[in-house]
């Protein structure tokens, strides 16, 4: 069992930056690859970034490649995502989870969830 809970979520300009950060506790945090995504209102929900159990492997979907960076320190189980260039096409609720295994891209392979953080980038 693993637990959780993302922070960092707020409002923000167009072109500015945000941090959001991703505590877990509860289990063996770096056995797991830990993704983002994010929801918009009536849109499905959206693969943003995802970074392997040790840290040496990441990926972006398109729409935030070259803008979001992902990163993890172990040593305190917590996963960060780094937003530039914010548009308001961001603008959702991102999510945290883990990945035991399975395929990164489908949401449904992910064991574990927060509760989410709210990204509103005005313009």
């Amino acid at each position: 069992q693993v637990q959780l809970v993302e922070s960092g979520g707020g409002l923000v300009q167009a072109g500015g930056s945000l941090r959001l950060s991703c505590a877990a506790s509860g289990g063996a945090f770096t056995s797991y690859h830990v993704g983002w995504f994010r929801q918009a209102p009536g849109k499905e929900r959206e693969f943003v970034s995802v970074i392997n159990w040790s840290g040496s492997q990441t990926y972006y979907g398109d729409s935030v490649k070259g803008r979001f960076t992902i990163s993890r320190d172990n040593a305190k189980s917590t996963v960060s995502l780094q937003m530039s260039d914010l548009n308001p096409e961001d603008t959702a609720v991102y999510y945290c989870a883990a990945l035991s295994t399975g395929h990164y891209l489908d949401s449904d392979e992910y064991d574990y969830w927060g509760q989410g953080t709210q990204v509103t980038v005005s313009s």
